[in-house]
């Protein structure tokens, strides 16, 4: 049986139904959630839903009863991630599971992102542990600017810190479809695969883009880190997530979010979708 962590959450979810999409029976898939009731509908397909928290090892080693292999997407609460982590990872060694799949970060070992930090954490605890482990080192969600379309649509504007660095976006759809096929392939302990989409933009691009579709003027504003940070705060983004925002727009700057490599499309079969389609799908 496949176990995924986190499978209410938006990731965790695509990565179950890639899954039953590309043949696996749902009886043989595990959702590990802290609340079921959110996941009724896969349970109506079949799939097997185990109460399990990052936090709580006791439901982790219940939730692994008779896995072979498990997904462990990264934890969303930023700060508590490592210890989160560590958890599943303890529970994997437990149940003897034949291969993690984690979800890291771009370019994790020698990344400057804030974000990558609990990511190197939990890869460095994967390596000491003697549990066989992929890595699916995913770069930028598309999601993580057209869920805010509404927003540079209202004001004309897309801010940012990021300056002329490009993005290889790609959708939850496209990162949780790799982790699909990854976790059923065989041979892949001690693989790491860079993850990006195929095509790259600046958000001046991205926000000419959504003007173009949208038919309404929206402009990219770049603005020093530190001004960035207080606008978001003052928007209501809590002070840290606000600087590791702001941090992520500064590391895309020195190229921290850009892969060219296409790795991502060749794992999943196809090209990834173009920013374009999620701009129009968001619209």
């Amino acid at each position: 049986m496949i176990l995924v962590t986190g499978a209410s959450g938006h990731l965790g979810r695509l990565v179950i139904e890639h899954l039953i999409k590309r043949g696996t029976p749902a009886e043989q898939i595990v959702a590990a959630v802290r609340t079921p009731e959110k996941v009724r509908d896969l349970a109506e397909q079949g799939v097997i839903v185990r109460k399990a928290g990052y936090e709580n090892i006791d439901t982790l080693n219940a939730a692994m009863a008779d896995v072979k292999r498990v997904v462990l997407v990264s934890s969303s609460e930023v700060g508590q991630r490592t210890a989160q982590h560590k958890n599943v990872i303890q529970a994997a060694k437990s149940a003897s599971v034949e291969l993690l799949a984690y979800t890291s970060i771009l370019d994790a070992d020698h990344s400057s992102l804030q974000l990558a930090a609990e990511h190197v954490e939990t890869e460095q605890a994967l390596a000491a542990s003697s549990v066989p482990y992929v890595l699916l080192r995913n770069g930028w969600y598309s999601e993580n600017y057209t869920e805010n379309i509404n927003t540079a649509l209202e004001h004309g504007a897309v801010l940012g810190s990021a300056g002329q660095g490009k993005y290889a976006t790609a959708t939850r759809s496209n990162y949780a479809e790799a982790a699909a096929v990854v976790i059923n392939a065989e041979n892949q302990a001690g693989k790491v695969y860079e993850l990006a989409g195929d095509q790259a933009f600046t958000l001046e691009q991205y926000a000419q883009t959504v003007s173009d579709i949208s038919g309404k003027p929206v402009v990219y504003q770049d603005l020093p880190e530190a001004e960035y940070v207080k606008v978001l705060v003052d928007a209501g983004v809590p002070e840290g997530f606000a600087t590791v925002l702001a941090d992520a727009d500064a590391g895309a700057a020195k190229g921290g979010l850009f892969n060219d490599s296409q790795t991502l499309s060749a794992l999943i079969g196809h090209p990834t979708t173009p920013i374009e389609d999620s701009i129009k799908a968001a619209l």
